[in-house]
Protein backbone atom coordinates (compact mmCIF):
# COMPACT_ATOMS: atom_id res chain seq x y z
CA UNK A 1 0.00 0.00 0.00
CA UNK A 2 1.34 3.41 -0.96
CA UNK A 3 2.34 6.30 1.28
CA UNK A 4 -0.85 8.29 1.87
CA UNK A 5 1.13 11.55 1.82
CA UNK A 6 1.52 11.26 -1.96
CA UNK A 7 -0.82 13.27 -4.23
CA UNK A 8 -4.47 12.25 -4.17
CA UNK A 9 -6.87 12.03 -7.10
CA UNK A 10 -10.59 12.81 -7.12
CA UNK A 11 -12.70 10.40 -9.14
CA UNK A 12 -16.23 11.26 -10.29
CA UNK A 13 -18.05 7.98 -9.63
CA UNK A 14 -21.41 7.02 -11.16
CA UNK A 15 -22.76 3.70 -9.90
CA UNK A 16 -25.54 3.66 -12.49
CA UNK A 17 -28.13 0.93 -13.00
CA UNK A 18 -28.59 -2.82 -12.56
CA UNK A 19 -25.35 -4.41 -11.41
CA UNK A 20 -23.60 -1.04 -11.65
CA UNK A 21 -23.62 -0.29 -7.91
CA UNK A 22 -22.27 -3.75 -7.02
CA UNK A 23 -19.37 -3.78 -9.44
CA UNK A 24 -18.52 -0.13 -8.77
CA UNK A 25 -18.24 -0.73 -5.02
CA UNK A 26 -16.07 -3.75 -5.70
CA UNK A 27 -13.74 -1.73 -7.93
CA UNK A 28 -13.56 1.05 -5.35
CA UNK A 29 -12.60 -1.40 -2.60
CA UNK A 30 -9.81 -2.95 -4.67
CA UNK A 31 -8.47 0.39 -5.91
CA UNK A 32 -8.42 1.82 -2.39
CA UNK A 33 -6.61 -1.22 -1.03
CA UNK A 34 -3.97 -1.08 -3.75
CA UNK A 35 -3.37 2.66 -3.70
CA UNK A 36 -3.88 3.50 -0.04
CA UNK A 37 -7.04 4.82 1.54
CA UNK A 38 -6.34 8.52 0.97
CA UNK A 39 -4.86 8.49 -2.53
CA UNK A 40 -8.19 8.08 -4.33
CA UNK A 41 -11.23 10.15 -3.38
CA UNK A 42 -14.34 8.66 -4.98
CA UNK A 43 -16.90 11.45 -5.34
CA UNK A 44 -20.29 9.82 -5.78
CA UNK A 45 -22.55 11.53 -8.35
CA UNK A 46 -25.95 10.48 -9.80
CA UNK A 47 -26.80 9.39 -13.32
CA UNK A 48 -28.38 6.66 -15.40
CA UNK A 49 -31.83 5.32 -16.11
CA UNK A 50 -32.89 5.20 -12.47
CA UNK A 51 -32.07 8.88 -12.14
CA UNK A 52 -33.90 9.59 -15.41
CA UNK A 53 -37.04 7.87 -14.12
CA UNK A 54 -36.93 9.94 -10.94
CA UNK A 55 -35.98 13.32 -12.41
CA UNK A 56 -36.27 13.22 -16.21
CA UNK A 57 -32.49 13.66 -16.61
CA UNK A 58 -30.07 10.85 -17.35
CA UNK A 59 -27.01 13.08 -16.88
CA UNK A 60 -27.59 15.89 -14.36
CA UNK A 61 -25.54 19.07 -14.65
CA UNK A 62 -23.63 18.41 -11.42
CA UNK A 63 -22.51 15.00 -12.70
CA UNK A 64 -21.28 16.45 -15.98
CA UNK A 65 -19.41 19.13 -14.03
CA UNK A 66 -17.79 16.52 -11.79
CA UNK A 67 -16.69 14.39 -14.75
CA UNK A 68 -15.25 17.51 -16.36
CA UNK A 69 -13.57 19.05 -13.32
CA UNK A 70 -12.25 16.07 -11.34
CA UNK A 71 -9.26 13.91 -12.27
CA UNK A 72 -11.13 11.02 -13.93
CA UNK A 73 -14.54 9.34 -14.06
CA UNK A 74 -15.53 5.78 -13.13
CA UNK A 75 -18.90 4.34 -14.18
CA UNK A 76 -20.62 1.09 -13.25
CA UNK A 77 -23.29 0.39 -15.89
CA UNK A 78 -26.30 2.10 -17.42
CA UNK A 79 -29.59 0.95 -18.88
CA UNK A 80 -32.79 -0.86 -17.97
CA UNK A 81 -34.92 -2.83 -20.45
CA UNK A 82 -38.05 -1.11 -21.69
CA UNK A 83 -36.97 2.38 -20.67
CA UNK A 84 -36.86 4.20 -23.99
CA UNK A 85 -37.38 7.60 -25.55
CA UNK A 86 -40.47 8.18 -27.75
CA UNK A 87 -38.40 7.29 -30.86
CA UNK A 88 -37.70 3.82 -29.41
CA UNK A 89 -34.00 4.35 -28.62
CA UNK A 90 -32.80 3.30 -25.18
CA UNK A 91 -32.35 5.88 -22.44
CA UNK A 92 -29.46 3.97 -20.86
CA UNK A 93 -27.03 4.69 -23.69
CA UNK A 94 -27.57 8.42 -23.31
CA UNK A 95 -25.40 8.77 -20.19
CA UNK A 96 -22.08 7.85 -21.74
CA UNK A 97 -23.05 9.20 -25.16
CA UNK A 98 -23.60 12.64 -23.64
CA UNK A 99 -20.33 12.38 -21.73
CA UNK A 100 -18.49 11.39 -24.92
CA UNK A 101 -19.67 14.47 -26.78
CA UNK A 102 -19.59 16.93 -23.88
CA UNK A 103 -16.07 15.91 -22.81
CA UNK A 104 -14.83 15.06 -26.32
CA UNK A 105 -13.83 11.50 -25.40
CA UNK A 106 -12.85 10.60 -28.95
CA UNK A 107 -10.93 7.35 -28.36
CA UNK A 108 -12.80 4.32 -27.04
CA UNK A 109 -10.08 1.92 -25.91
CA UNK A 110 -10.87 -1.78 -25.55
CA UNK A 111 -7.98 -4.05 -24.49
CA UNK A 112 -8.50 -7.61 -25.73
CA UNK A 113 -6.22 -9.62 -23.45
CA UNK A 114 -6.47 -13.25 -22.40
CA UNK A 115 -5.80 -13.29 -18.66
CA UNK A 116 -3.96 -16.10 -16.93
CA UNK A 117 -6.45 -18.61 -15.58
CA UNK A 118 -9.06 -17.95 -18.29
CA UNK A 119 -9.67 -20.46 -21.08
CA UNK A 120 -10.22 -19.01 -24.52
CA UNK A 121 -12.82 -20.60 -26.81
CA UNK A 122 -10.12 -20.32 -29.47
CA UNK A 123 -8.33 -23.58 -28.71
CA UNK A 124 -5.24 -22.84 -30.81
CA UNK A 125 -4.66 -19.54 -29.02
CA UNK A 126 -5.45 -20.55 -25.47
CA UNK A 127 -2.79 -19.35 -23.05
CA UNK A 128 -2.39 -22.91 -21.76
CA UNK A 129 -1.06 -23.90 -25.20
CA UNK A 130 2.59 -23.39 -26.10
CA UNK A 131 2.93 -20.10 -27.93
CA UNK A 132 -0.69 -19.22 -27.20
CA UNK A 133 -2.17 -16.01 -25.97
CA UNK A 134 -4.24 -13.03 -27.12
CA UNK A 135 -3.19 -9.44 -26.43
CA UNK A 136 -4.21 -6.53 -28.67
CA UNK A 137 -6.15 -3.28 -28.34
CA UNK A 138 -9.08 -1.95 -30.36
CA UNK A 139 -9.24 1.85 -30.62
CA UNK A 140 -12.69 2.91 -31.75
CA UNK A 141 -13.40 6.43 -32.96
CA UNK A 142 -15.94 7.51 -30.38
CA UNK A 143 -17.63 10.75 -31.48
CA UNK A 144 -18.31 10.38 -35.22
CA UNK A 145 -19.16 7.55 -37.58
CA UNK A 146 -22.66 6.19 -37.86
CA UNK A 147 -23.48 6.88 -34.20
CA UNK A 148 -23.08 10.63 -34.74
CA UNK A 149 -26.61 10.48 -36.20
CA UNK A 150 -28.20 9.48 -32.91
CA UNK A 151 -31.22 11.73 -32.44
CA UNK A 152 -30.77 13.30 -35.87
CA UNK A 153 -31.83 10.57 -38.28
CA UNK A 154 -34.92 10.77 -40.48
CA UNK A 155 -38.07 8.71 -40.03
CA UNK A 156 -40.57 9.62 -42.75
CA UNK A 157 -44.24 8.65 -42.32
CA UNK A 158 -43.36 5.20 -41.04
CA UNK A 159 -42.08 4.24 -44.49
CA UNK A 160 -38.50 5.47 -44.72
CA UNK A 161 -35.63 5.85 -42.23
CA UNK A 162 -32.06 7.01 -42.69
CA UNK A 163 -29.00 7.88 -40.62
CA UNK A 164 -25.85 9.58 -41.88
CA UNK A 165 -22.28 8.28 -41.51
CA UNK A 166 -19.98 11.12 -40.48
CA UNK A 167 -16.19 10.99 -40.99
CA UNK A 168 -14.09 14.14 -40.63
CA UNK A 169 -10.40 14.76 -41.17
CA UNK A 170 -9.94 16.10 -37.63
CA UNK A 171 -11.75 13.18 -36.01
CA UNK A 172 -9.87 10.56 -38.02
CA UNK A 173 -6.46 12.21 -37.62
CA UNK A 174 -6.64 12.35 -33.86
CA UNK A 175 -7.92 8.81 -33.32
CA UNK A 176 -5.36 7.45 -35.79
CA UNK A 177 -2.58 9.35 -34.02
CA UNK A 178 -3.85 7.97 -30.69
CA UNK A 179 -3.65 4.43 -32.13
CA UNK A 180 -0.12 4.85 -33.49
CA UNK A 181 1.10 6.41 -30.24
CA UNK A 182 -0.46 3.53 -28.30
CA UNK A 183 1.27 0.98 -30.52
CA UNK A 184 4.56 2.74 -29.83
CA UNK A 185 4.09 2.13 -26.10
CA UNK A 186 3.32 -1.58 -26.48
CA UNK A 187 5.60 -4.52 -27.15
CA UNK A 188 4.16 -5.39 -30.55
CA UNK A 189 1.99 -8.25 -31.76
CA UNK A 190 2.42 -11.63 -30.06
CA UNK A 191 3.02 -13.41 -33.37
CA UNK A 192 6.03 -11.46 -34.61
CA UNK A 193 6.75 -8.69 -32.09
CA UNK A 194 5.99 -5.99 -34.68
CA UNK A 195 4.35 -2.76 -33.69
CA UNK A 196 1.42 -2.52 -36.07
CA UNK A 197 -1.78 -0.51 -36.50
CA UNK A 198 -4.54 -2.23 -38.47
CA UNK A 199 -7.12 0.05 -40.09
CA UNK A 200 -10.55 -1.60 -40.05
CA UNK A 201 -12.96 -0.17 -42.65
CA UNK A 202 -15.02 -0.82 -45.79
CA UNK A 203 -12.87 1.31 -48.07
CA UNK A 204 -13.76 -0.93 -51.02
CA UNK A 205 -17.45 0.05 -50.82
CA UNK A 206 -17.99 3.51 -49.31
CA UNK A 207 -16.19 6.80 -49.89
CA UNK A 208 -16.43 7.67 -46.20
CA UNK A 209 -14.35 4.63 -45.28
CA UNK A 210 -11.92 5.18 -48.15
CA UNK A 211 -11.40 8.68 -46.74
CA UNK A 212 -10.92 7.22 -43.23
CA UNK A 213 -8.21 4.93 -44.60
CA UNK A 214 -6.47 7.68 -46.56
CA UNK A 215 -6.26 9.92 -43.48
CA UNK A 216 -4.84 7.02 -41.45
CA UNK A 217 -2.22 6.61 -44.20
CA UNK A 218 -1.28 10.27 -43.86
CA UNK A 219 -0.90 10.00 -40.08
CA UNK A 220 1.19 6.85 -40.47
CA UNK A 221 3.93 8.92 -42.12
CA UNK A 222 4.58 10.47 -38.70
CA UNK A 223 5.37 7.00 -37.28
CA UNK A 224 7.95 5.30 -39.54
CA UNK A 225 8.79 2.68 -36.90
CA UNK A 226 5.26 1.29 -36.85
CA UNK A 227 3.72 -0.88 -39.57
CA UNK A 228 0.30 -0.18 -41.05
CA UNK A 229 -2.11 -2.92 -42.04
CA UNK A 230 -5.66 -2.95 -43.45
CA UNK A 231 -8.67 -5.19 -42.96
CA UNK A 232 -12.24 -4.89 -44.17
CA UNK A 233 -14.76 -5.00 -41.35
CA UNK A 234 -16.31 -8.27 -42.51
CA UNK A 235 -12.95 -9.99 -43.06
CA UNK A 236 -11.54 -8.95 -39.68
CA UNK A 237 -14.29 -10.88 -37.89
CA UNK A 238 -12.69 -14.00 -39.37
CA UNK A 239 -9.12 -12.86 -38.69
CA UNK A 240 -9.83 -12.15 -35.00
CA UNK A 241 -10.81 -15.81 -34.66
CA UNK A 242 -8.13 -17.34 -36.87
CA UNK A 243 -5.07 -15.20 -36.11
CA UNK A 244 -5.66 -12.93 -33.09
CA UNK A 245 -1.94 -13.03 -32.28
CA UNK A 246 -1.24 -11.04 -35.47
CA UNK A 247 -2.83 -7.89 -34.06
CA UNK A 248 -1.28 -5.14 -31.98
CA UNK A 249 -3.60 -2.10 -32.26
CA UNK A 250 -6.73 -1.89 -34.43
CA UNK A 251 -8.34 1.46 -35.25
CA UNK A 252 -11.90 1.62 -36.55
CA UNK A 253 -14.90 3.85 -37.18
CA UNK A 254 -17.42 4.05 -34.36
CA UNK A 255 -19.91 1.31 -35.29
CA UNK A 256 -17.36 -1.14 -36.69
CA UNK A 257 -15.23 -0.68 -33.58
CA UNK A 258 -18.25 -1.31 -31.40
CA UNK A 259 -18.99 -4.61 -33.14
CA UNK A 260 -15.50 -6.06 -33.37
CA UNK A 261 -14.61 -5.14 -29.78
CA UNK A 262 -17.48 -7.30 -28.49
CA UNK A 263 -16.31 -10.13 -30.73
CA UNK A 264 -12.80 -9.73 -29.38
CA UNK A 265 -14.11 -9.77 -25.81
CA UNK A 266 -15.80 -13.12 -26.46
CA UNK A 267 -12.46 -14.65 -27.46
CA UNK A 268 -10.90 -13.79 -24.09
CA UNK A 269 -13.73 -14.83 -21.78
CA UNK A 270 -16.61 -12.45 -22.35
CA UNK A 271 -17.91 -9.02 -21.44
CA UNK A 272 -17.82 -9.65 -17.71
CA UNK A 273 -14.03 -9.49 -17.63
CA UNK A 274 -13.53 -6.88 -20.37
CA UNK A 275 -12.60 -3.32 -19.40
CA UNK A 276 -12.92 -0.14 -21.44
CA UNK A 277 -11.83 3.46 -21.37
CA UNK A 278 -13.22 6.48 -23.22
CA UNK A 279 -10.38 8.94 -23.52
CA UNK A 280 -9.90 12.47 -24.80
CA UNK A 281 -7.11 14.99 -24.60
CA UNK A 282 -8.19 16.30 -21.19
CA UNK A 283 -10.76 13.88 -19.74
CA UNK A 284 -11.43 10.14 -19.46
CA UNK A 285 -14.24 7.81 -18.40
CA UNK A 286 -13.70 4.17 -17.44
CA UNK A 287 -16.29 1.38 -17.18
CA UNK A 288 -16.69 -2.33 -17.76
CA UNK A 289 -17.66 -3.23 -21.31
CA UNK A 290 -20.70 -5.18 -20.06
CA UNK A 291 -24.24 -3.91 -19.66
CA UNK A 292 -26.35 -3.45 -16.54
CA UNK A 293 -27.60 -7.11 -16.43
CA UNK A 294 -30.80 -6.25 -14.52
CA UNK A 295 -31.79 -9.93 -14.37
CA UNK A 296 -29.06 -10.55 -11.76
CA UNK A 297 -28.91 -7.12 -10.16
CA UNK A 298 -28.86 -7.09 -6.39
CA UNK A 299 -28.19 -10.83 -6.16
CA UNK A 300 -24.40 -10.66 -5.66
CA UNK A 301 -23.93 -12.68 -8.86
CA UNK A 302 -22.17 -10.16 -11.11
CA UNK A 303 -18.50 -10.46 -11.98
CA UNK A 304 -16.60 -7.40 -10.73
CA UNK A 305 -13.55 -8.11 -12.88
CA UNK A 306 -14.42 -5.81 -15.80
CA UNK A 307 -15.02 -2.91 -13.42
CA UNK A 308 -11.80 -3.64 -11.51
CA UNK A 309 -9.73 -3.84 -14.70
CA UNK A 310 -11.35 -0.63 -15.93
CA UNK A 311 -10.05 0.86 -12.69
CA UNK A 312 -6.61 -0.47 -13.65
CA UNK A 313 -6.90 1.37 -16.96
CA UNK A 314 -7.86 4.51 -15.05
CA UNK A 315 -4.80 4.24 -12.79
CA UNK A 316 -2.51 3.85 -15.80
CA UNK A 317 -4.08 6.85 -17.54
CA UNK A 318 -3.64 8.95 -14.40
CA UNK A 319 -0.08 7.69 -14.00
CA UNK A 320 0.80 8.71 -17.56
CA UNK A 321 -0.94 12.05 -17.22
CA UNK A 322 0.70 12.99 -13.91
CA UNK A 323 3.99 11.12 -14.14
CA UNK A 324 2.99 9.04 -11.12
CA UNK A 325 5.06 5.85 -11.29
CA UNK A 326 3.66 4.59 -7.99
CA UNK A 327 0.15 4.62 -9.46
CA UNK A 328 1.37 2.60 -12.45
CA UNK A 329 2.86 0.03 -10.05
CA UNK A 330 -0.45 -0.16 -8.19
CA UNK A 331 -2.22 -0.86 -11.46
CA UNK A 332 0.20 -3.69 -12.20
CA UNK A 333 -0.34 -5.16 -8.71
CA UNK A 334 -4.12 -5.21 -9.19
CA UNK A 335 -3.88 -6.93 -12.57
CA UNK A 336 -1.53 -9.55 -11.11
CA UNK A 337 -3.91 -10.09 -8.18
CA UNK A 338 -6.85 -10.66 -10.55
CA UNK A 339 -4.85 -13.19 -12.55
CA UNK A 340 -3.64 -14.90 -9.36
CA UNK A 341 -7.23 -15.44 -8.23
CA UNK A 342 -8.32 -16.73 -11.64
CA UNK A 343 -5.30 -19.05 -11.92
CA UNK A 344 -5.95 -20.78 -8.62
CA UNK A 345 -9.44 -21.77 -9.78
CA UNK A 346 -10.81 -21.50 -6.24
CA UNK A 347 -12.89 -18.45 -7.12
CA UNK A 348 -14.39 -18.32 -10.61
CA UNK A 349 -17.15 -15.82 -11.45
CA UNK A 350 -20.48 -17.10 -12.69
CA UNK A 351 -20.02 -15.72 -16.22
CA UNK A 352 -16.92 -17.93 -16.59
CA UNK A 353 -18.80 -21.02 -15.42
CA UNK A 354 -18.00 -20.80 -11.70
CA UNK A 355 -20.06 -20.09 -8.61
CA UNK A 356 -18.17 -17.27 -6.92
CA UNK A 357 -20.30 -14.30 -5.98
CA UNK A 358 -19.33 -10.70 -6.61
CA UNK A 359 -18.45 -10.23 -2.95
CA UNK A 360 -16.40 -13.46 -2.89
CA UNK A 361 -14.41 -12.44 -5.99
CA UNK A 362 -13.76 -9.05 -4.43
CA UNK A 363 -12.53 -10.53 -1.15
CA UNK A 364 -10.31 -13.03 -2.97
CA UNK A 365 -8.70 -10.24 -5.03
CA UNK A 366 -8.20 -8.16 -1.87
CA UNK A 367 -6.45 -11.11 -0.21
CA UNK A 368 -4.24 -11.60 -3.27
CA UNK A 369 -3.28 -7.93 -3.08
CA UNK A 370 -2.37 -8.26 0.58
Amino acid sequence: MNDTAKPSYRIATIEGDGIGPEVTRSAMAVLKEACGGNRLDFVMVPGGVGHYQATGKVLPAETLAACRDLDAALHGAAGLPGVTYPDGTEVGNELHLQLRFQLDLYANVRPIKLLKGVRSPLRDHDATMAGGGIDYVIVRENTEGLYASRGAGVLLRGEFASDSLVVTRKGTERVARFAFELSGKRGGALRDGKRRVTVCDKANILRSYAFFRSVCDEVHREFPGIDIDYAYADAITVHLLKKPDFYDVIVAENMFGDIISDLGAATVGGMGISPSGEIGDDHALFQGAHGSAPDIAGQDLASPIAAILSGVMMLRWLADRHGDEALARDAERIERAVETVLETGEHVPTDLGGKARCSEMTEAILRALA
